[in-house]
């Protein structure tokens, strides 16, 4: 059975960056089901050019967070998932092209599955790009042919951020040419019930999975 398509977007729009955590342990079992959803992103012609490296060791992790500018929630975090890009056998199948621009999408995608997975299971988790891409790549001893692209920290939270705004979809739709913005062509009543819908997001998400 799927997942409701309203309690998606509960989950898409619940979820906010957590960089304070409890001491509880991410078990093995959440574990994997974030990596399996990590593993069933879309990508090019079926490349799938993402490995993924689970650090959990303390003194990884410090030297992990020393390597990402010294962003303390690498360190606290339970478990980090550094996400890495096969860049040779995304240029091999697909040229410049692939290793620019299909590689860094399917990492991503596959970023975004582990993040909306970790959300369903009550486990915070933030997005860390800035880092010393070398000093990663010695660190875990990453061959040559990958490329780190990023981190996901994952822990229990332990704090409530205020959640982003985001733009409304009128801001950042546009209809078959750029410029012919969404509500020129559709009454702005049609995109209203996703927007209240959205503002009552947190509260359901919060009841179905806690």
């Amino acid at each position: 059975m799927f997942m409701e398509s309203d309690l998606l977007l509960d989950l898409m729009n619940s979820r906010t960056s957590i960089r304070k955590y409890t001491d509880e342990e991410i078990k093995r079992e959440d574990l994997g089901k974030i990596l399996e959803a990590g593993r069933w992103a879309p990508s090019a012609g079926n490349m799938q050019s993402w490995e993924f490296v689970v650090v959990e060791d303390d003194g990884l992790k410090e030297e992990l967070s020393q390597a990402s500018y010294n962003q303390t929630h690498v360190r606290e975090a339970p478990v980090c998932i550094v996400v890495l890009g096969d860049h040779e056998k995304a240029e091999r199948k697909y040229n410049e092209r692939g290793r620019n621009v299909y590689m860094v999408q399917e990492t991503a995608a596959a970023m975004q599955n582990m993040l909306l997975m970790a959300q369903s299971l009550d486990i915070g988790t933030a997005w860390v790009g800035a880092f010393d891409g070398e000093k990663v790549s010695d660190l875990l001893e990453v061959p040559d042919r990958l490329t780190p692209l990023a981190i996901v920290t994952l822990g229990h939270p332990n704090e409530r951020p205020i959640q982003n705004q985001k733009k409304r979809i009128t801001d950042v739709t546009y209809i078959n040419t750029y410029g012919n913005r969404l509500h020129r062509v559709f009454e702005e009543r049609d995109w209203e019930g996703v927007a209240n819908y959205f503002s009552k997001a947190k509260k359901s998400i919060k009841e179905y999975f806690k």
